[in-house]
């Protein structure tokens, strides 16, 4: 029997499709091991929250059965199959976690088989197979494939996932938004010593998967000693890469500056950096013209905010200070005819709807609409899947906690407002879970200050009493 070690983790695709079923990832990577030879690595994930668990001391545990098979043709050649406990869920709130299963395997093509089997539920058991090869990498200098970490750190070889000095917990997906600005990824290089030489070199270049042309400023060239089998562990930054389809390429090069071996990752990127919008020479369009009245430019292009990298905050202010009316449409035309290419007038009239709503339920006597936190996060992120709102309590200020099941690749975030002032509709943002927003690890203690004492660094929660009412953060975890 396996217990696994839990990890928060994002997902891309799954095998069974049905929320009533269990959720989980497989991929294959391959490497090579001197004195051992060829092997294939199978790397699971399991979606945590599909998962039915039991209670057991000290929280919920859950069971599953996991089959593997590799096939030459019709014939079974490997095999696994074992019990798996889960790790032990403490609260409500269930997290993704991984197993990683090897074989020695000589090349040639196969395919592989995998089963799994919630025990804890009548359902059906998640099948699915696919097809994979090997390649010799004994006697080649050549690379293996590459590994993209979500955690990586130095390991001691006690864990399931430690890999020459570290400790990879693998990456599923391939898209990045930009809230993750790195990529950390591991490979080994093989059979170096084959050069006669005591240096090699890998190149990395950043390649646009569209038109094949290399993206200027990341290329970088790197030395190591030869080896037999040679770990590079390296990190992309991602910050200034723009939206797009990319292949992050690394090239083994000798002394004679030869190229021996390549290998590559793809993957998809969207980020809000964007160059300055020239506006002086668009057309405008009549029926963008049409749809924004003249007492209401400033209102529109102000609204962009919310969806607007910080280049084009800087123009929009640029704009509405300047209040030149023209200009404002127009550079509300060329927004929405960068960023939605495919229906920009379509996708502008959706957000305006969007700004409309915002306005009637979240403006007060100060702020427009989009200004305020709640109009903010609602444009930016969408409708939540659920809100909680509690506007009467004896103890707290007002609050609303909104929970959305998905933005983005993201799963399960929640936003905590309140309005200490207790008039105006001024909602504030007091906490969430998402990346890249404000989080307060005390705001249960500033959602009761009228009716708590001061914490203190260790537990700054501490102060919080009990009280009738008192269950915004029950309320927080339930979902």
């Amino acid at each position: 029997m396996r217990v696994f070690l839990l990890f928060a983790i994002l997902f891309l695709s799954f095998i069974g499709q049905s929320q009533n079923k269990l959720r989980a990832y497989i991929d294959h990577k391959q490497f090579y091991a001197p004195g051992v030879g060829n092997y294939i690595e199978f790397q699971l994930q399991f979606v945590g929250h599909t998962v039915k668990y039991s209670g057991v001391e000290g929280g919920l545990m859950g069971e599953l059965a996991v089959y593997l098979d590799v096939l030459e043709k019709d014939s079974t050649i490997l095999s696994e199959a074992y019990r798996l406990q889960t790790p032990l869920m403490k609260d409500s709130i269930v997290e993704d976690f991984f197993d990683i299963i090897r074989f020695k395997i000589d090349p040639g093509n196969y395919s592989f088989k995998v089963e799994l089997k919630d025990l804890n539920a009548d359902k059906p058991a998640l099948k699915a197979k696919q097809s994979f090869s090997v390649n010799d990498l004994n006697t080649t200098i050549s690379f293996s494939d590459i590994i993209i970490a979500e955690m990586a750190s130095k390991g001691d070889g006690t864990s399931p996932f430690y890999k020459s000095g570290y400790d990879i917990i693998p990456r599923f997906s391939n898209f990045y938004p930009e809230q993750l600005t790195v990529i950390p990824l591991y490979f080994e290089v093989y059979n170096t010593k084959l050069l006669g030489d005591s240096l090699f070199g890998v190149q990395e270049q950043l390649i646009d998967a569209e038109t094949g042309e290399e993206v200027i400023g990341f290329k970088s060239f790197t030395r190591y000693k030869v080896g037999e089998a040679v770990p590079v562990f390296r990190k992309i930054n991602l910050e200034s890469v723009p939206t797009g389809k990319y292949l992050v390429r690394y090239t083994l090069i000798n002394k004679g500056l030869i190229e021996l071996a390549t290998r590559e990752y793809e993957f998809e990127r969207t980020n809000n950096i964007t160059s300055d919008l020239t506006v002086e020479n668009i057309v405008l369009d009549p029926a963008f013209q049409k749809s924004i009245s003249a007492d209401s430019v400033g209102f529109y292009i102000e609204s962009l905010i919310p969806i607007c990298g910080p280049a084009e905050v800087k123009n929009i202010i640029n704009i509405a200070k300047r209040k030149e009316e023209e200009s404002a449409r127009k550079y509300i035309q060329q927004f929405w005819t960068t960023t939605a290419q495919n229906g920009p007038y379509e996708e502008w009239i959706k957000y305006k709807q969007q700004v409309q709503l915002v306005e009637r339920l979240y403006s007060n006597n100060f702020q427009e609409g989009f200004e305020t936190d709640r109009g903010r996060v609602y444009l930016q992120y969408g409708s939540p899947t659920n809100i909680v709102r509690r506007d009467l309590s004896s103890s707290e200020y007002p609050y609303e906690i909104w929970q959305y099941n998905k933005i983005g690749v993201f799963s399960n975030k929640r936003f905590v407002f309140y309005n200490p002032d207790l008039v105006n509709n001024t909602y504030q943002l007091l906490h969430s879970d998402m990346i890249g927003e404000l989080k307060n690890p005390n705001w249960p203690r500033e959602l009761v200050k009228r009716n708590s004492t001061n914490g203190n660094i260790d537990d700054p929660n501490s102060g919080v009493i009990d009280h009738w009412g008192g269950n915004s953060d029950d309320l927080f975890r339930q979902y």
